[in-house]
């Protein structure tokens, strides 16, 4: 019988996607769910609720609590954690490389990487200095990778990521989507969306 399978949604330059990333594999294999690893843009989603940047930034309370929330969670399990230097990070280049066809195989790998390289060690994931250290160290030719990402069609696979990702009715991240399209939003969520998985959902209404 096959596994039931969870769409992890998350975007690099999102904080809480970084401890999720973290876990949800494990989390995962421990529920006996199958993880397809979906990354997108915020950006243009935000941009259509009128933000130009993080909601974060818009409201310094909400930054101030997400930060100190940041650090209790990742002290908790373990993971470093420095406030990348501009917030947001620009994701662009680093989502284009996680959905060419060398990094497919390997993209959890690969995102991990990524989000250990900005928020485990602050450093700017829109350089491609950053991303050629990340690939070279899963073994990949680095200038091939980043030459697909920002081909043409590179650039067409992450807008249509982003755009399939807004017709599911996300709105942030990370969130996971079940089977039955059913749509958990958070790191919190992690644990909820993989017992939703497990039991092929339910009608709550």
């Amino acid at each position: 019988m096959a596994r039931p399978v969870i769409d992890f949604w998350y975007e690099f330059a999102s904080t809480y996607s970084y401890p999720a990333a973290m876990i949800v594999d494990d989390l995962a294999a421990a529920a006996g769910v199958a993880v397809r690893w979906r990354p997108f843009l915020l950006g243009p989603l935000f941009k259509a609720q009128g933000w130009d940047t993080s909601p974060f930034n818009i409201y310094p309370a909400k930054g101030d609590y997400m930060w100190r929330d940041m650090a209790r969670i990742c002290a908790a399990r373990g993971l470093a954690l420095r406030r990348p230097d501009p917030f947001p990070q620009n994701s662009l280049l680093a989502a284009r490389v996680a959905l060419t066809s060398a990094v497919t195989p390997m993209r959890a790998a690969y995102s991990r990487a990524v989000y250990e390289a900005e928020f485990g060690r602050g450093e700017p994931i829109g350089e491609p200095e950053t991303l050629v250290d990340v690939l070279a160290g899963l073994g990949l030719e680095a200038d091939a990778v980043l030459a697909e990402a920002q081909s043409d069609e590179g650039k067409m696979c992450l807008r249509e990521a982003t755009d399939e990702a807004r017709g599911l009715g996300i709105f942030g991240a990370p969130s996971m989507v079940t089977a039955d399209g059913e749509l958990f939003w958070g790191h919190d969520r992690l644990e909820e969306a993989l017992a939703w998985a497990c039991r092929g959902g339910h009608d709550i209404l």
